[in-house]
């Protein structure tokens, strides 16, 4: 819950700020072969699911297209090796273009007209349509939790979990909570005391602003508060500030190409930090392009996250992941997400093969999928329906650091990396 809780504000606060500015193991390799010697199954037809994508939103073309790619590289691969129990599974996309009209448009066309078995890897900017696909009982999964749908409605099943109710209303009676593991991990790990938190003056930013601010508080932090103005932001008064007073960890809550200006400002005032702490979305190797002018800054991005880096090759889920999509231009972690996202349904789907892979049979399946890893991919997702929010948690971060020549490098093992937090609440 601290995890997707976390996501979700630097996705929202992000985006917001963009918009206003323009269960089971791994699955064996006979479950992908097909020998055409056998049988053919009672039910040949393909198995049709959707992904929505706000591939077009005005935040910018490629935002959201990682998790949708990863998840046709999957399928992809999947029908290469026979599909599920020798049905293809066939994919319809939807590009929703980041509005509600255009998210309840993609739902219709997707649950109602094309009667997909289930959504997979959904990324929306607004999922205005989130409540007619739980009406519809169709299993959404491994989405990721740009907005708090994934914590308000049954039959939909975030990639990192929820351990709230979902009876239609986000949280606990409309209020999230998250955790401070990320703030722990630096203090404990990395011996951080002072940490500066960067902001526009703009709404969404600012509030977001003020609760890493809460978070860096109660692990007993210094924090030092950096604003900049939206449209004519100083970073170079920000850096030399972050200079004289010693911070040793940098968050923000400001868009990308912000953070690139701030830290090349960073390197030329000499502002050098222990970590500038970014967030699952800018897991990507475009990291050297994208922080050119800011060596120094860039070879001190941290990322955090709850799946397995997609650098770690050594682990055969990733390698498998990275064969897969040897040919795509870029990398990043978003895509891998999706890649488990199409994993879990292929399990659901799997395990279902012998009374029939229906909606209900997938759902029911993943209702049961507590602890699921897709293969070592994702710290174990729950899915509890708490009646009351926990106060504290027991929370696993995956972490990784960029490091020029080697990308990022992993540190530490995910599960294993774990700390029992408070849980600090929070208005979405």
């Amino acid at each position: 819950m601290g995890r997707r809780s976390r996501v979700a504000e630097i996705l929202v606060a992000v985006l917001l700020l963009a918009l206003s500015a323009a269960c089971g193991s791994r699955l064996p390799e006979s479950d992908f072969e097909h020998d055409d010697r056998t049988p053919a199954p009672r039910d040949a037809t393909p198995l049709r699911v959707g992904i929505i994508t706000s591939a077009t939103s005005p935040v910018g073309g490629s935002a959201f297209t990682g998790p949708r790619d990863g998840a046709r590289a999957f399928f992809d691969r999947l029908n290469a090796r026979g599909g599920v129990d020798g049905r293809r599974v066939e994919v319809r996309t939807c590009d929703d273009g980041g509005s509600g009209v255009g998210n309840n448009e993609c739902v219709h066309k997707l649950v109602e007209e094309d009667e997909v078995v289930a959504l997979v890897a959904t990324t929306a900017l607004d999922y205005a349509g989130a409540s007619r696909v739980s009406r519809a009982g169709v299993p959404d999964i491994g989405g990721q939790p740009i907005g708090t749908a994934y914590d308000a409605y049954p039959h939909l099943y975030g990639i990192y979990g929820s351990l709230a109710p979902r009876d239609g209303t986000p949280g606990w009676d409309g209020t999230l909570y998250g955790g401070t593991e990320v703030y722990r991990y630096f203090k404990r790990e990395h011996g951080a005391r002072t940490a500066a938190v960067v902001s526009y003056n703009q709404s969404a930013s600012a509030a977001y602003a003020r609760l890493v601010e809460r978070g860096l508080r109660a692990e007993g932090y210094k924090v030092v508060t950096e604003q900049v103005d939206f449209a004519l932001p100083n970073f170079r008064a920000v850096a030399a500030d972050l200079k004289e007073r010693g911070a040793d960890l940098v968050f923000d809550a400001i868009d990308g190409h912000g953070n690139a200006r701030l830290c090349q400002a960073m390197d030329e005032a000499g502002a050098h930090v222990t970590a500038k702490v970014t967030n699952v979305q800018n897991w990507t190797s475009t990291v050297a392009d994208d922080y050119k002018d800011a060596p120094r800054c860039r070879n001190a991005l941290w990322a955090t996250g709850a799946s397995r880096n997609f650098e770690d090759t050594a682990h055969p889920a990733v390698r498998e992941f990275r064969e897969a999509t040897k040919d795509l231009k870029t990398h990043s972690q978003w895509q891998l997400e999706g890649w488990a996202a199409a994993r879990w349904f292929t399990d659901a789907a799997t395990s279902c093969a012998a009374t029939g892979i229906t909606r209900a049979c997938v759902d029911a399946h993943m209702n049961r999928s507590q602890g699921y890893t897709a293969g070592g991919l994702l710290l174990p997702v729950r899915f509890d329906r708490l009646p009351e929010p926990p106060r504290t948690s027991r929370t696993c971060l995956s972490v990784a650091r960029w490091q020029d020549g080697e990308g990022w490098v992993g540190q530490g093992d995910m599960n294993r990396t774990c700390f029992t937090v408070p849980q600090l609440a929070y208005a979405p």
